[in-house]
């Protein structure tokens, strides 16, 4: 007798982020709005230039615009957002004011400083707004319309799904926000992330490599990657999992790792966390703040972290100040990190990245080494 398949060791589906979604949505807003016909299908572009397409679930038009609305499909992630109406209004705007965005109902506003945005403006990244510039740029050389638009992005019930989310504590109120970096979800699963993780580490043991890294996420990947010209198969996708990656390394030992992440998961890590995600623990300001003070930063950059919105907005204040947050940080980090390697022979290293990949701090001195024997 045959048995069925264990569903629960199928791979999981990736989902679509909303800025996606946003993205297709407003891909087939302009048409209607040009045209007066809305597609049923739409293709967009992803950042690393993968078409993928979309099913339009809803439109409308009148005098002043039209809209489009794509279902939001989180595949098997966890996502709050997951079945949600994104829709995306467009008007025409005056002329050379190119695209222009706002919040409908549904979507936050930034009112606080330390965010990619500033305050004031609507809850849409920047990386969703290139997406969706990129899409009205593509569908205007198509369709021969004009670039000039102002695009409303709304999601019904999404002030009801923002109470679900970090977006109150962060100061974005009214909603949620339009999110991705790489257009895609990658579902959360601790179990299929860390065996991807050890098997990173056996592909790079096996290849004799000298030197590996473990990156939080796709910024601080490609520039680790930079810093040191490390090749693909160096590159772990350690995600928030540093703990995961590191018990592994202990009893499966390279040569050399290094830790490379944003300032908010580094400080994270600092402070002594391994398990990186939001669940496990947030950014801890007063410690922040007192192991700045420790470090000798100004007293007024102290009194901002302990203050602050998010650990961004410290670094941007330290930026300002000229103190080394970042490296303050990475060295907390390192200590950390050196503690879940155990006492070996692997040299390590932390590399601290702002959001732009901008190395803003490194481990030094021990940090490229093992530390000390004990004595027997």
């Amino acid at each position: 007798m045959m048995g069925t398949a264990d569903p629960s060791n199928r791979p999981l589906k990736r989902g679509w982020t909303t800025g996606s979604c946003a993205t297709a949505a407003a891909r087939a807003a302009y048409e209607l709005l040009v045209t007066g016909n809305c597609p049923t299908m739409v293709e967009i572009a992803l950042p690393g230039g993968r078409r993928v397409s979309f099913a339009v679930a809803m439109h409308e038009a009148d005098g002043a615009g039209a809209t489009a609305g794509v279902i939001k499909d989180a595949g098997d992630d966890p996502d709050v957002t997951h079945g949600a109406l994104v829709k995306v209004t467009l008007r025409r705007g005056a002329d050379n004011s190119g695209v222009t965005f706002r919040a409908g109902p549904g979507v936050g506003t930034v009112t606080r400083p330390g965010l990619p945005l500033r305050p004031g403006e609507p809850a849409i990244n920047p990386v969703p707004r290139e997406m969706i510039a990129a899409a009205i740029d593509e569908a205007a050389a198509a369709l021969g319309g004009a670039r000039d638009v102002t695009v409303e992005i709304s999601i019904p019930g999404g002030e009801e799904l923002a109470r679900k989310t970090l977006n109150p504590r962060l100061g974005i109120v009214g909603g949620l926000s339009i999110l991705g970096t790489t257009g895609i979800v990658v579902p959360f699963s601790c179990a299929a992330w860390i065996h991807s993780i050890y098997r990173g580490i056996d592909v790079a043991r096996a290849a004799g490599l000298p030197h590996i890294a473990g990156a939080t996420g796709s910024t601080s990947e490609k520039a680790v990657q930079r810093l040191y010209e490390l090749p693909e198969t160096a590159l772990i996708d350690m995600g928030d999992f540093a703990g995961g990656m590191l018990k592994y390394l202990r009893r499966h030992p390279v040569p050399r790792v290094t830790v490379a992440g944003g300032f908010a998961k580094m400080t994270k890590l600092g402070q002594g966390l391994l398990d990186l995600h939001s669940r496990a623990g947030e950014v801890d300001l007063g410690w922040l703040a007192n192991t700045l003070h420790d470090a000798g930063a100004p007293a007024a950059l102290v009194t901002t972290a302990r203050t602050a919105n998010t650990a961004l907005q410290v670094l941007q204040e330290a930026d300002r100040a000229g103190f080394p947050a970042g490296e303050v940080v990475a060295q907390a980090a390192w200590q950390t990190a050196r503690r879940a390697l155990g006492d070996n022979e692997i040299a390590l290293d932390v590399a601290v990245f702002d959001r732009d990949g901008r190395l803003v701090g490194r481990s030094h001195g021990q940090a490229h080494s093992a530390l000390p024997r004990k004595r027997r």
